[in-house]
């Protein structure tokens, strides 16, 4: 996989210098709507089983965390004026190209897990953790409103953990029983193409 390793150096570099106007606005926005840090970081389980901070820009009030891990839907009263429209834009998660640089992440593969949930993995499911975790995945393309999803239920949580997650797990064992370079590429344009509809 050396070729998308280097895929993803050279690109996360080359997407960071022309977007850095754009994450330098995204930064300063963010300070001036809410008290905080700019940047949210988060503990998830990467390759391997290995535990990296997944950036992201601050989208909730700070200590949000502490009233629960899920987001449900776009009322969810932690949610930020700004943190509204780059969850909407998908904006939220360009820090994630500081994780592909440094190679924490890459831009295609399963989407890294908390280790909350990444406990409840059977055998079978977490051969998603042999992979590289990634900032885009069919999954996420599926569940690309996953919160409104999750909003239609009484306790989101269980849905999350019986409904929602195996699903997500099944169709990136899927992805990683045929994956190749080709097959990236097409989810990097079917996920450019989700964002822009």
């Amino acid at each position: 996989m050396f070729a998308k390793r280097l895929f993803d150096i050279v690109t996360s570099a080359i997407a960071l210098l022309i977007l850095s106007p754009v994450l330098f606005a995204c930064a300063v926005w963010i300070s001036i709507d809410s008290p905080g840090g700019f940047f949210y970081r988060q503990e998830r389980v990467g390759r391997n089983g290995k535990l990296f901070y997944m950036l992201k820009f601050r989208s909730m009030f700070t200590g949000s965390d502490s009233k629960g891990l899920l987001t449900v839907g776009n009322n969810d009263v932690r949610i930020t004026r700004s943190g509204n429209f780059l969850r909407k834009t998908k904006l939220d998660e360009l820090p994630q190209l500081i994780n592909v640089f440094i190679g924490d992440m890459s831009f295609v593969g399963p989407r890294p897990e908390v280790l909350k949930y990444v406990r409840l993995y059977s055998d079978e499911q977490k051969k998603v953790l042999e992979a590289r975790p990634g900032i885009t995945d069919l999954a996420s393309i599926q569940y690309r409103n996953e919160n409104e999803v999750l909003a239609k239920f009484d306790n989101p949580e269980q849905a999350y953990i019986t409904q929602v997650m195996p699903d997500k797990l099944r169709i990136n064992l899927e992805y990683l029983a045929q994956r190749n370079f080709l097959t990236d590429i097409k989810i990097i344009l079917k996920t450019v193409s989700a964002i822009i509809k």
